[in-house]
């Protein structure tokens, strides 16, 4: 309890570059999980 929850995220497809040769690649569309800290976590955290 308190410590945060996972969720899932679409990430669109995109076109990315190379950064040694500049040359432009496809990056697929994908899910991909994200995370969001509880208040208990971030007091946690903060505290001094």
């Amino acid at each position: 309890m308190g410590f945060g929850t996972f969720k899932s995220a679409k990430r669109e497809a995109r076109v990315g570059r190379n950064p040694a040769t500049g040359a432009e690649l496809k990056i697929p569309a994908l899910i991909q999980p994200k995370f969001v800290a509880g208040k208990l976590f971030k007091d946690a955290l903060n505290t001094k």
